[in-house]
């Protein structure tokens, strides 16, 4: 995730500059054919794009807003996600005693999460974390951050059957666990059900249809400074489409994803501290990025 605001800029300059350079010949190559080789058929009146680009713009913006609602349900998914691995490892330590290895477990969990939403191996650290027993309970299971919830609740159960626990204390651990798997199947859902071709291509395919048009429409009053006016408008929608673009996959490989690494790291830190075994240290920024 893009955390200073300079490197964002540079990031998304780099990343629509191929586009407006495009766009910026073609406003060369129309107001060229206008101004010298007086092409009639480029007088386009200029109310029909003005009315595209009012309707355009209301579009994008609803677009811009389902993107951004996506990204930051994810986000609050991963809140909670955090608050309740924190609540497990300290109910694990305090109402069932010397159980480190739960707490152990539960720092794997988000690394394994993690890994399953954005299709990258983090085989290592949830080998580093996850206790040999749970590690091979786990094997063969197509979901293992599901699969290392099951083993935490069989460890809670195994516990509270040895200690002879309430039945009450045994279901506010439960609800736990019951809240974690309901904040995954969410974020499972987001990663499963992408935005609406309506929502996803379409708006690319209508912004370069109208940065087309653009500039045939604003020859006849602009001239020979078509490619300024016609770039900076084009720059607007190309920006709009480009955010939308980014924020509609929070999980993606790219720097306008979420710091899922980050966030797995501090739920590890705070999870394992308790137990007195060494911790590492917070995952920091990175060229304005935190992974």
């Amino acid at each position: 995730m893009i955390v200073d605001q300079r490197v964002g800029l540079r990031i998304i300059g780099k990343e629509i500059l191929g586009v407006v350079l495009l766009m910026a010949a073609w406003d060369f190559i129309v107001v060229i054919l206008f101004q010298i080789f007086h092409q009639e058929w480029m007088e386009q009146p200029s109310l029909p794009t003005s009315l595209i680009g009012s309707a355009l713009a209301l579009f994008m913006g609803f677009r811009s807003n389902s993107a951004y609602a996506r990204w930051w349900e994810a986000r609050t998914l991963w809140g909670a996600i955090t608050n309740n691995c924190r609540s497990f490892s300290r109910q694990a330590g305090t109402l069932l005693g010397d159980r480190p290895d739960l707490m152990f477990g539960i720092a794997a969990y988000p690394h394994a999460l993690r890994g399953a939403l954005g299709n990258v191996d983090v085989s290592a650290d949830v080998k580093r974390l996850l206790p040999p027993a749970m590690a091979k309970g786990i094997e063969g299971w197509r979901n293992q951050p599901n699969a290392i919830l099951y083993q935490l609740g069989l460890g809670v159960s195994e516990e509270v059957a040895k200690k002879g626990i309430d039945g009450a204390v045994h279901g506010q651990i439960d609800r736990i666990l019951s809240d974690l798997a309901n904040a995954q199947g969410g974020l499972e859902r987001i990663r499963n059900t992408p935005l609406p071709m309506q929502f996803s291509a379409l708006p690319r395919t209508l912004v370069n249809i109208f940065c087309i048009v653009l500039p045939l429409s604003m020859v006849q009053t602009l001239e020979w400074i078509t490619p300024l006016g016609s770039s900076l408008v084009g720059l607007l929608f190309l920006v709009l489409d480009k955010s939308a673009n980014d924020l509609q996959e929070p999980f993606a490989s790219t720097p306008h994803a979420l710091p899922m690494a980050t966030m797995a790291r501090t739920i590890e830190i705070d999870v394992v501290q308790p137990t007195g075994h060494p911790s590492p240290p917070p995952l920091g920024t990175v060229n304005g990025l935190q992974a």
